[in-house]
């Protein structure tokens, strides 16, 4: 057993220390960097494409709008039968936005 290094069962390592009754890194995070990093992720993996996805970002006072533009060919895969890929992203999005107290909003640009 190594004896270097010591953790305490108690401690939660996803907490964040505050210091003074403030976040020091609050003026360096993006809102909703986490649901962008997961809607990247999801449509990257699955469309046919992942070079020709964009993905833009619009933000509003506590939420932030997802436009996912994709090669015509992809469409249909990012979409899914009677919508449920796209609402299945939607969903994890969702949930991720939550994770940072943003709400999410994302659509498919049909260009």
């Amino acid at each position: 057993m190594n004896d270097d290094v010591a953790v305490d069962s108690a401690e939660d390592v996803n907490t964040i220390d505050e210091v003074g009754g403030h976040d020091d890194d609050a003026g360096n995070r993006i809102s909703g960097g986490t649901p962008l990093a997961v809607v990247t992720y999801l449509v990257h993996s699955i469309a046919g494409e992942p070079d020709a996805v964009v993905i833009n970002t619009e933000e509003r006072t506590g939420s932030v709008r997802f436009q996912i533009h994709v090669a015509p060919d992809d469409m249909g895969r990012i979409i899914g039968r009677r919508g449920r890929v796209v609402q299945a992203i939607r969903t994890v999005v969702a949930a991720a936005g939550a994770r940072d107290g943003v709400q999410t909003n994302v659509d498919i640009a049909d260009d």
